[in-house]
């Protein structure tokens, strides 16, 4: 009676007998969810070098690093080898704005002997299909690239060298596994001699789609196969794939997902009927996951359920079951294929049949989505986005003919990644078109790259060229010195009356000023000497109002002083008259350590009745006009000189100061006898350079590229300050901006596309250039950089980004080691040495910042300067510190003088 009841059911009662019959093939969200999960892990398993060997999901690196993006242009052609038929095709790209692809294509037949000969009379038989179809459309002259889709289990090594694990599929050519078929191609077609093609490309179909796919969506990044068997491959970021060499940028990987569960991971979920599949196909043990979700299987999968329901007497009267047994056809049209099957069903048959089928594609299309899921939740995470948009290119006749399997499929996603929005496109041929877009891919890439170098080129200086800049450094710095040439040298090499660095005996309470911009500090600096030698300081920020700046000297300096008064109350020092040193950061001209004759004003200040004044004497007016405390100003100091004086302090080596940050600036200690604007031949005198100016009367022309003109004429001081505008960090950013501009109008980036933030000047600060080139920066952090600018990048042009970045920072390092470089053999030449032991203090935020800026450099001194060795001390506070420093040690010369 049990046996019969299901039959007498009414329709719905027999679909619900059936649900639960099938119970454990529906899957609850929640068992999707963990399949998801655990397919995650066996991805990470892929990808790890240590972990891939073991994995059951092999995640192969096909080096296919981009997708299309739509200017791909040219005439390609690709085979298509992948089962008893192969295909020859050209596929014609043109991209005049409306990205078109025509295709002419033709299948030859592999006859049954050569699937089993050796692999030289396929290769041969290959060449001479692909010379047949050259002929036919006469383009045998042309050497075209082809690209070669390779349908069968492969380890690839380079984008065209692929080695063939196994052959599948009926082919068991000789001698051909474990080799490269691309080069078993090349030999068959050189042996021919009468055409020659440029193999480019060996794909896998499953990339093939996601390319094709690709040309038309640019968001494609996943390609998916649902047919006879089932593959996915997706773009993955460089730094996660362990078994490829290098970083950078992105490469598709093959995941061969079929063999998802080979290891034991899905044995909860699989059912008895899974097993029985498995037990009795041609690899039992081998793509577990494969046979639970592609159309090879699913028909059967439905027979042995019909089989072992009949045979417990819940279908058909428990009769038929031969029947069933010998029949292999999937079940589409239940009433009509159950009676060609020789069965009399009845109504309830067709239904519960028809519902079997359902359970089973629902299964796989679940199934699918939960690791298609897995793979752009991947995806989400490498980008950091809060929401994916992304499309995945799909192929396969289950996919593409099931009247409900897509529509589950992409449910599924949806429900598991309810925070992305997903597309699903589907490839047409996928296989052919799709091998030609990643040549043509590769073709586009090649060429932009060369074009790209080409340009680049000129920014990138040899060591004879360096060698050249030192010369012409030293040059200009003999005019400078000059009594006679001083007056039209570019290099000022002005004298600043420091005359000696600190011997560790200063002691004292001194006061600093430090003013270069819009704000300004006062410092008390204790320096002690002896057992607690060392140097104490306390200082206060004030700001100076845009009114101030612009408005009287007098104004100006009053409120300097009013600073100072405040500051003196603070630190409870009202009644005390100390030494005072003033950084005074703008261009002077000294005719005494005290005294500083302002030359012109910078920066935004305009303040009137100083420019030609001393500045030093306007700051005792000041103090005098307030009455309320006295201070003796001893000297006025350029910011570079005080970077000199803090790290001469530390190491008495230090005898030349650098400054590279917004400016650029460098000092040193000079014989006196050189200096021929100042009386006296004894001693050594500090001279502040004011280098930023080299190149300013033409002799760096041939060395200045089309950028740093565009970066000149648009500067606020044209034709002035050249070199710093080729080193320092004001004017880095600016030069990149242009170069990108350049790249951009040429189309060699951003799709061509200029956007208006591109064309906005100075939008990219240093600091970004800073960040973009940090090691520990993945791209996708470059990216967020480049899309906070407003620049919408791709993966490639954030690579192309960091590469122009590293070219225009480099060549700025190693003209600075250029300049210091002559600087070094000058003090050595001075003095007569063989080889100079000498120290530099630095100071500047790109020297400081940038994470290669200062290796470089000294990397540059090294290879110019042999004979020098010279160790570089990054300064704390040189504008203030080294103003207090200068005037310990003049307020010590001056004791000794007294004494």
């Amino acid at each position: 009676q049990s046996v019969r009841r299901s039959i007498s059911l009414p329709c719905s009662g027999q679909a619900a007998e059936i649900d639960k019959y099938l119970y454990h093939m529906r899957l609850s969200e929640e068992t999707l969810q963990e399949v998801s999960q655990r397919f995650g892990k066996e991805m990470e398993k892929g990808l790890g070098a240590d972990t891939n060997p073991t994995a059951s999901v092999k995640m192969l690196p096909t080096f296919v690093r981009s997708t299309p993006d739509g200017t791909e242009d040219g005439d390609f052609l690709a085979l298509d080898l992948g089962g008893t038929n192969f295909r020859v095709l050209r596929v014609k790209v043109s991209d005049n704005g409306l990205q078109k692809v025509e295709m002419e294509n033709q299948i030859y037949a592999i006859p049954e002997e050569l699937m089993r000969g050796s692999g030289v009379q396929l290769f041969d038989h290959i060449a001479e299909c692909l010379a047949n179809f050259m002929d036919k459309l006469k383009i045998k002259d042309k050497k075209l690239p082809l690209g070669f889709t390779f349908s069968f289990p492969c380890h690839q090594t380079k984008l065209d060298e692929s080695i063939l694990v196994t052959w599948t599929k009926g082919f068991k050519c000789s001698s051909v596994e474990g080799k490269d078929v691309v080069s078993m191609l090349r030999k068959s077609i050189k042996k021919r001699g009468d055409f020659d093609i440029d193999i480019v490309a060996v794909v896998n179909d499953t990339v093939g789609t996601m390319m094709t796919c690709g040309y038309d969506d640019h968001n494609c990044e996943v390609g998916l196969i649902v047919g006879t068997g089932t593959n996915a491959c997706y773009m993955e970021e460089m730094r996660h794939i362990d078994l490829v060499e290098g970083d950078e940028g992105r490469m598709c990987i093959n995941m061969e997902w079929g063999a998802f569960g080979d290891d034991g991971v899905l044995n909860d979920i699989r059912t008895e009927f899974d097993r029985e599949i498995d037990m009795g196909s041609l690899n039992p043990g081998k793509q577990l996951f494969e046979k639970m979700i592609s159309g090879m299987y699913m028909g059967e999968l439905v027979r042995l359920i019909l089989v072992k329901m009949a045979k417990e007497g819940l279908l058909f009267g428990g009769r038929y079951v031969s029947a069933i047994e010998k029949e292999k056809e999937g079940l589409q049209k239940a009433h009509e294929i159950l009676t060609k099957l020789g069965l009399e069903p009845s109504h309830e048959d067709c239904v519960a049949t028809h519902r079997i089928c359902q359970i089973v594609s629902t299964r796989s299309a679940n199934l699918c989505g939960a690791t298609l899921a897995a793979v752009l939740r991947r995806i989400k995470e490498n980008k950091g986005v809060d929401r994916l948009r992304s499309t995945v290119g799909v192929d396969g006749s289950v996919y593409k003919k099931h009247p409900h399997f897509a529509r589950r499929l992409h449910k599924t996603v949806r429900k598991l990644l309810p925070d992305c929005e997903i597309r699903f496109v589907r490839s047409e041929d996928g296989s052919g078109k799709g091998a030609a877009m990643v040549t043509a891919v590769a073709y586009r890439l090649a060429a932009q790259h060369k074009a790209r170098q080409k340009i680049l080129e000129a920014l990138k200086l040899s060591h004879e060229q360096l060698l050249e800049v030192k010369q012409r450094m030293r040059v200009e710095m003999e005019k400078g010195l000059g009594k006679e040439t001083h007056a039209e040298a570019a290099v000022k090499m002005l004298p600043t009356y420091v005359c000696s660095t600190p011997d560790g005996t200063e002691k004292g309470d001194f006061l600093a000023l430090d003013l270069g911009g819009t704000n300004f500090r006062v410092l008390l600096v204790r320096v002690r000497n002896g057992m607690r030698r060392g140097v104490e300081m306390h200082n206060k920020i004030y700001s100076i109002p845009v009114e101030i700046m612009q408005g009287t000297g007098e104004e100006l300096f009053d409120h300097i002083v009013h600073c100072i008064s405040d500051f003196l109350e603070y630190m409870g020092m009202k009644g005390v008259s100390l030494p005072l040193g003033f950084t005074f950061s703008f261009p002077c001209q000294q005719n005494n350590l005290d005294e500083g004759i302002l030359l012109k004003w910078t920066k935004g200040f305009k303040a009137t009745g100083c420019e030609g004044e001393d500045v030093v004497n306007l700051l005792k007016e000041a103090i005098h006009r307030r009455e309320e405390f006295d201070l003796d100003v001893v000297a006025v100091v350029n910011d570079t000189v005080g970077t000199m004086m803090t790290c001469g302090y530390e190491d008495p080596y230090c005898e030349v100061g650098l400054i590279v940050g917004t400016g650029s600036n460098a000092c040193y200690m000079e014989e006196m006898r050189n200096v021929e604007l100042v009386e006296g031949e004894e001693g050594r005198m500090c001279v502040n350079m004011e280098w930023g100016a080299f190149g300013d009367n033409g002799c760096l022309d041939d060395i200045r590229t089309e950028f740093d003109v565009a970066v000149d004429e648009l500067s606020l001081n044209p034709g002035k300050q050249r070199f710093e505008k080729m080193i320092s960090g004001m004017y880095l950013g600016e030069i990149v901006r242009n170069i990108l501009m350049d790249f951009t109008k040429r189309g060699l980036l951003f799709r061509g596309r200029i956007s208006e933030r591109l064309k906005t000047r100075g939008i990219f600060e240093t600091k970004f250039l800073s960040q973009i080139e940090s090691d520990c920066l993945a791209l996708l952090q470059v990216r967020s950089i480049l899309q906070h600018l407003g620049l919408e990048t791709t993966c490639d042009d954030s690579i192309i980004v960091k590469e122009v970045c590293t070219v225009v920072a480099r060549r700025a390092a190693q003209l600075c080691g250029a300049g210091m470089a002559a600087v070094v053999d000058k003090i050595r030449e001075n003095r007569g040495l063989d080889f100079l032991k000498v120290t530099v203090g630095v100071d500047g935020t790109l020297y400081k910042l940038h994470p290669h800026f200062s290796t470089v450099m000294h990397e540059t001194v090294k290879q110019l300067s042999p004979k020098c060795e010279v160790t570089f001390l990054q300064s704390e506070d040189g504008s203030g510190k080294g103003a207090a420093l200068i005037t310990a040690v003049a307020c010590r010369i001056r004791e000794a003088g007294q004494r």
